[in-house]
């Protein structure tokens, strides 16, 4: 393996990453945020109070819509299909709206397994909406609606290839099921999008997914190489110049009443955001005594590495235009090295910290992009009152080739004056030979502390993510004193080298007609420390790994292993695994039915040597959806049968997931988590109430009970009782 080390190495490196991609952007000749061959269509204005949300698409003014038809994109591009899609467009001063007409051969057959807001579509029969105002293919909105009307909504950024789906808009959607399929009316406030005043052209891509056929509908992006959320391969919606954003004041109020029965007391709390749209493309969002009662608890995982966990955010105030902070390609999906992680900001060692007050500057004019954070939190016993600032700067150079840099500084702690500054840059096309992915990105950082050491980092990555071979490779190499105290780096003083290969054919013979595709993988990821000693190898193949055409995977991976300790490990409680270096191989073993049927059940084995013993790990699981969505369920478990020389253990994870929706607008779900190494068993339900888009009302509990197996008569004390009412009322001028 070729290894890159010394000052002129990276500067070199880096050299390449920021002028060859730009040359060959050059070539390539395209107008911005353009394929050759994108199609295009104008959408036609009404007056205001013209269109009723209602789910029917029977008002007059449909009848004038320009309308477009989305064609079978997966598994067979450009071929006929039944499942014919027509979107129907119409605008007036402050909405985009899309009619949708899903035509469906058997409508009994739909797949749609929650009507919760921001749920999981992936498999149910859904729209998606791609926009993009800024013409520019980096930053983008989604919007998607299943056929039961439950809406998702989320944030677009070339640093991952999957939205964000944090972030909330204002928008509201209607769906009408029909003898032959079902319709869906979609409204869109642009008062709750950033956009450039006048332009006349967006790009947008709209999607159709019928997952029991795992068949996609697109409107632009016609190849088995194109994903939805691809803003390279968009088409363009022009005729927007006259949308507004009104005087582009949303003040977001909230009032909240908090009991906590086992303290005997009562609380209430006011507070909120006001965003102001300083341009209509550059908002400032101020945030007074936030409060985040309202997000979902974050699902533990069991961990039996020495390395800490990554849990993703779901705090609004945070999620909020989080893709303009996005840094690097490769880096977070990983879980390797993100630095800025906004669950620093309000959270230290798992406690929650307050948060006095903050203010965001988010926008993009031109080609370029900004997003500034700076909080004030207040005491705790964790931490001082401290401020904390992160800003993102980005330029792109052309459609291709973005630069962009990355500032932090405060320690979440309050104990120190941390300061990091990082650069990147993410070349990107969907036209190599001819119409391939090909990504290529490379990042240097640096962060400011006492400590001595090396506080520098770099990294390149390069990436081929296609239909029939997807690949990519990347080298990372973290200083022993690199520090980003508001990101999140499980393994400074590394170099970390990972080479990926997936081979993915479509089966043609007759005797594989159950076969959809086949994936054969193979990574190999190594971890060295900064004298070239390697830490970690972990090498993964799937010689076998199939989705059948009915929706069922099936799969078997081989996982040689090498770990070397440098200092004890606690892998579970009073089992110590010694300072050595261990060499193990893991066998894995799948199989889920087909996520698209209203029961699904599936499992993961995996077993073999593990450091100097042998563990052995079962995770079953089974969920049901009922009432055209309305109920849904699901129940998975983790057990951990370990058998070292130190030592046996057993560790357990209990998940129930359960929701019933009255209406897509009134929901109750519930988290029920036991974790053997807590101790007990946590209770997290919240009741969702949607007024009016922006308008929500809540009640929460939080509820948690000893559940220990070695001391029966703590078992069944409450450890956590609060109940939480909170309404947040939007108001927009």
């Amino acid at each position: 393996m070729i290894r890159l080390s010394g000052k002129s190495s990276r500067l070199a490196a880096l050299g390449v990453i920021f002028a060859i991609p730009a040359a060959f952007a050059r070539a390539q000749g395209l107008p911005p945020g353009h394929l050759a061959g994108a199609p295009e269509v104008g959408v036609q204005m009404v007056p205001e109070g013209t269109i009723t949300l209602n789910g029917s698409l029977d008002g007059p003014a449909w009848a004038h819509a320009t309308v477009i038809r989305l064609i079978q994109q997966d598994p067979h591009p450009g071929a006929p299909t039944p499942f014919r899609t027509e979107i129907r467009l119409l605008a007036d001063a402050t909405h985009l709206y899309f009619g949708v007409t899903c035509v469906d051969p058997d409508p009994s057959r739909l797949s749609i397994h929650s009507l919760a807001r921001d749920s999981d579509q992936t498999n149910d029969d859904h729209i998606t909406i791609v926009l993009d105002p800024f013409d520019n293919p980096s930053l983008g909105y989604v919007f998607q609606v299943n056929a039961g009307g439950a809406r998702t909504d989320g944030l677009i950024s070339p640093a991952s290839s999957t939205p964000d789906y944090d972030w909330d808009g204002i928008w509201n959607a209607k769906v009408w099921r029909t003898a032959d399929g079902w319709v869906a009316e979609i409204e869109i406030d642009t008062q709750s999008l950033q956009f450039p005043p006048g332009v006349n052209r967006w790009r947008m891509n709209i999607q159709r997914y019928v997952p029991r056929k795992q068949l996609s509908l697109q409107w632009a992006g016609i190849t088995l190489n194109a994903n939805i959320f691809d803003l390279s391969r968009m088409g363009a919606l022009t005729g927007v110049a006259t949308l507004q954003q009104g005087h582009g004041l949303d003040v977001q109020p909230y009032g909240l009443l908090r009991h906590d029965s086992l303290r005997g007391n009562t609380a209430a709390q006011v507070g909120g955001d006001v965003q102001y749209n300083v341009t209509p493309s550059l908002a400032a969002i101020l945030t007074i005594n936030p409060d985040f009662a309202q997000a979902e608890a974050n699902t533990r995982q069991v961990n039996l590495t020495p390395y800490s966990l990554f849990y993703p955010e779901k705090r609004r105030f945070f999620s909020e235009g989080s893709n303009l902070f996005a840094f690097g390609v490769g880096l977070a999906g990983n879980d390797t090295f993100l630095p800025f992680y906004s669950r620093r900001v309000g959270l230290v060692n798992g406690q929650i910290v307050r948060v006095d007050g903050g203010i965001k500057l988010l926008g993009t004019a031109g080609p370029w992009s900004i997003g500034m954070l700076d909080v004030e939190t207040g005491r705790s016993n964790v931490s001082n009152p401290t401020n904390l600032f992160a800003g993102r700067l980005t330029y792109d150079v052309n459609q291709h080739l973005r630069l962009g840099t990355l500032l932090t500084r405060g320690d979440p702690t309050g104990q120190s004056r941390n300061q990091f500054a990082g650069m990147d840059a993410i070349w990107h096309t969907a036209t190599f030979r001819g119409n391939k992915n090909l990504t290529l990105s490379g990042w240097a950082a640096r962060s400011s502390d006492p400590l001595p050491g090396d506080h520098s980092g770099w990294g390149l990555y390069a990436a081929y993510p296609n239909d029939l071979w997807r690949g990519n490779i990347s080298v990372n190499v973290f200083g022993d004193a690199l520090d980003p105290a508001l990101g999140f780096l499980p393994r400074p003083g590394t170099r970390q080298y990972d080479v990926y290969l997936d081979y993915r054919p479509r089966p043609a013979s007759q005797a594989l007609s159950w076969a959809r595709q086949f994936f054969y993988q193979l990574e190999v990821l190594q971890v060295d420390d900064l004298h070239g000693v390697t830490q970690t190898r972990r090498i993964f193949t799937a010689p076998f790994n199939v989705d059948t055409q009915s929706g069922n995977h099936y799969e078997f991976d081989w996982i040689p292993e090498y770990e070397a300790l440098t200092t004890p490990f606690e892998i579970a409680p009073g089992v110590t695994l010694p300072v050595g270096r261990y060499h193990f191989q893991r066998y894995h073993f799948e199989a889920q039915s087909s996520a698209a049927r209203p029961w699904r059940i599936g499992s993961m084995f995996e077993t073999g040597g593990f450091y100097d013993g042998h563990l052995t790990q079962y995770m079953p699981f089974v969920s049901w959806n009922a009432l055209h969505g309305k109920l849904a369920f699901k129940l998975s478990n983790e057990t951990d049968f370990g058998a070292l020389p130190q030592g046996h253990f057993i560790l357990r994870l209990y998940v129930l997931q359960a929701a019933y929706s009255f209406s897509p607008d009134l929901v109750v779900s519930t988290l029920t988590q036991y974790d053997s190494i807590v101790g007990h068993v946590g209770v997290n339900a919240i009741l969702q109430w949607t007024l009016a888009p922006g308008r929500d009302f809540f009640l929460v509990l939080d509820h948690g009970v000893e559940a220990s197996v070695t001391d029966p008569n703590a078992r069944y004390l409450p450890v956590a009782n609060v109940l939480t009412a909170k309404l947040r009322w939007d108001f927009r001028e």
